[in-house]
C-alpha cells in the first residue's frame, strides 16, 4: 500500500450479549455494502468445537491448540437470512447461539494465546470497500485504528427478553430466568477479564438500545458513519 492510499475504513460495533450488535451490524453492513465480521461467532465455533472434542475449557493449551486447528467457515445462505456458520465440516449456526456456547466463548476469551490466534483472521475481514465488525473488542483491540466506533447497550432484563424470542423462535428449550442470569454471569467476566475486557472505546459513540426499535438504531449507527 503507497502512502497515497487510506486504510479500508472499519466500523467497530462492540457491546454486551443481547445488545443487539449482529442485527444492526447485519443491516448497517448491507446498507453501505460493506463486509461484515462476527467476531463472537468465532469465538463460540472455538467453544463449540472445543466442546464437540470434549476438552476442558481451563486447560489453556488444549484449548488453544483447539483453536489452531479448528477450520471455520461462513456461508452465506443463497435465499438470504442469516450467515452460517461452518465448524469441522459441521453446520452449527443453530448450536452456537446457544447460551451455553456463549458461556464458553466467554470462557476461552480470556486466555491470550487463544486471542492472538484469532487475532490475524478477523483483521483478515478488512478489506475493501469497508468492514463492520461486530463484537467486544473490535474499537479497543481488533481494530484500535478504525475511524467509526459504536458501543451498543441495553439493560440486562431487556437483553435477556431478546435472547429468549431468538432462541425460542429457533425452537431451542430456554427460560427467562435462566437467561437472565447467565447474562448478568457473562456481563461480569467480559468486564472484568484481564484480557481485552468488554468496555467501551474512548472515542466510541454510545448508544443504548433498551426500548429502541431496530430501524432507529440503525439509523444512529449510520449516521456516526455519514456524518464523518
Amino acid at each position: 500500500m503507497s502512502k497515497s492510499d487510506k486504510p479500508v475504513p472499519v466500523l467497530a460495533i462492540d457491546g454486551p450479549s443481547g445488545s443487539g450488535k449482529g442485527t444492526i451490524s447485519r443491516v448497517v453492513a448491507e446498507t453501505l455494502g460493506w463486509h461484515l465480521l462476527d467476531s463472537g461467532a468465532i469465538y463460540r465455533a472455538v467453544g463449540y468445537a472445543a466442546g464437540m472434542a470434549g476438552i476442558d475449557l481451563s486447560d489453556a493449551a488444549a484449548v488453544t491448540r483447539c483453536t489452531e486447528t479448528t477450520k471455520i467457515v461462513f456461508r452465506a445462505p443463497k435465499d438470504g437470512g442469516e450467515t452460517h456458520v461452518i465448524v469441522n465440516g459441521h453446520d452449527a449456526t443453530d448450536e452456537i447461539r446457544t447460551e451455553t456456547c456463549g458461556a464458553a466463548a466467554s470462557a476461552i476469551a480470556v486466555i491470550p494465546a487463544v486471542r492472538a490466534a484469532l487475532l490475524d483472521k478477523q483483521r483478515s475481514f478488512r478489506k475493501a470497500p469497508g468492514l463492520v465488525a461486530d463484537g467486544r473488542d473490535m474499537g479497543t483491540v481488533v481494530f484500535a485504528d478504525a475511524p467509526y466506533k459504536v458501543f451498543l447497550t441495553a439493560s440486562a432484563e431487556e437483553r435477556a427478553r431478546r435472547r429468549y424470542k431468538q432462541l425460542k423462535e429457533k425452537g431451542l428449550a430456554v427460560t427467562l430466568s435462566t437467561l437472565l442470569r447467565e447474562i448478568e454471569a457473562r456481563d461480569e467476566r467480559d468486564a472484568t477479564r484481564k484480557v481485552a475486557p468488554l468496555r467501551p472505546a474512548t472515542d466510541a459513540v454510545i448508544v443504548d438500545t433498551t426500548g429502541m426499535p431496530v430501524d432507529e438504531v440503525v439509523a444512529r449507527v449510520l449516521a456516526v458513519v455519514q456524518s464523518a
